[in-house]
């Protein structure tokens, strides 16, 4: 099996070996997005349920020793959210936003280099083509039209490294788009949970202030 791996790489060319790189890449991003995108991995449903039931100001602390327990995003900005009740709303929004902006670049690490790699890839793919197309044209011009095993090789090594490009980056687009677009409600689901909050925060507020 291991042979017959290497046998197809050499065939290809040097350029298969950053091909073959550029999917290992891929699919260890792939693999840890299915992980770490997991919804319920992400929205952690102890969390939500502890929101849902906040009813007044002293509720709170309670909601802060449930986040502390988990690690994530959503831990992480509604603990931001809690820790900062006793600012005023606009300053708790701001704090939220600014904190927002540090776990949706976490959420989104590693679909930069998977769309990279789905741009990338094919162009490589070209350039090995490319490079066979030469060789097949030093064999006829050194060797006349004569060549016809020489010249095989060359083409076999344009075709593979297209087709090798295109497997590696059609993937990875489809991986990229996927696994962007999960993301992205996640967030705005992160979004509507904090925004609940904050309007939960702010009228425990009111009513501690008329209550004085």
């Amino acid at each position: 099996m291991l042979n017959s791996v290497i046998d197809f790489l050499s065939k290809g060319g040097f350029m298969m070996y950053p091909l073959l790189l550029s999917s290992i890449i891929g699919l260890s991003i792939m693999v840890e997005k299915m992980i770490s995108l997991r919804r319920k991995k992400v929205i952690i449903p102890e969390i939500v349920n502890v929101l849902d039931n906040i009813k007044n100001y002293d509720d709170i602390e309670l909601a802060i020793s449930i986040c502390k327990k988990h690690k994530g995003s959503f831990a992480n900005i509604i603990q931001v959210g809690l820790n900062n009740k006793d600012l005023s709303k606009e300053e708790i929004k701001e704090v939220l936003n600014d904190h927002g902006r540090q776990e949706v670049f976490a959420l989104e690490k590693g679909l930069g280099i998977l769309e990279t790699i789905a741009g990338i890839s094919p162009l490589m793919g070209l350039l090995g083509t490319v490079i066979g197309i030469l060789k097949v044209f030093d064999v006829i011009r050194i060797k006349g039209m004569g060549q016809a095993n020489m010249m095989a090789g060359g083409i076999s090594e344009a075709l593979i490294t297209t087709i090798a490009g295109l497997v590696v980056g059609i993937p990875a687009l489809i991986v990229y788009n996927y696994y962007t677009n999960k993301a992205e409600g996640l967030i705005l689901e992160i979004e509507k949970h904090s925004s609940a909050l904050l309007r939960k925060i702010t009228i425990f507020k009111d009513e501690k202030r008329v209550n004085k």
